[in-house]
């Protein structure tokens, strides 16, 4: 049962409900139109950034100049160029330094503690332990 109240109507309903859709001839290069007018504008949007990134670098750089600060990665290069020069003639993995007061001031810390404890024992208790 179709109620015809115009030509175009009936088309329009017909598309809403999911019928045939007219086809467009010049679909296929419309779309294909679109697709490259997207890419054209990414590119150009794209260069935009990179060229207003690259003004931005330049400034950075000038600060960094006038401050007389380094870039990170130039510090990180630094420190690294630094831990491979002391290990260059080293086979195995640096050492790691020990800071001072550390080492064999523990065993003197241990054996005060051990002659601490033994103070407080009975008499013959203190004999066991000091022979």
């Amino acid at each position: 049962m179709r109620v015809e109240l115009a030509d175009g109507a009936t088309k329009d309903m017909g598309k809403m409900l999911g019928g045939d859709e007219e086809k467009d001839p010049d679909a296929a290069k419309k779309e294909e139109e679109r697709q490259e007018a997207l890419r054209q504008e990414e590119e150009e949007r794209k260069a935009k950034y990179a060229k207003m990134e690259a003004e931005r670098e330049v400034m950075r750089q000038g600060i960094r100049d006038k401050y007389g600060i380094k870039k990170k990665e130039e510090r990180e290069a630094e420190a690294q160029a630094a831990l491979e020069a002391n290990a260059e003639g080293s086979l195995t993995r640096p050492k790691k330094a020990i800071p001072p007061g550390c080492g064999d001031e523990e065993e003197e810390e241990e054996e005060s503690i051990l002659d601490t404890v033994i103070k407080y024992l009975p008499g013959p208790l203190q004999d066991m332990f000091k022979k």
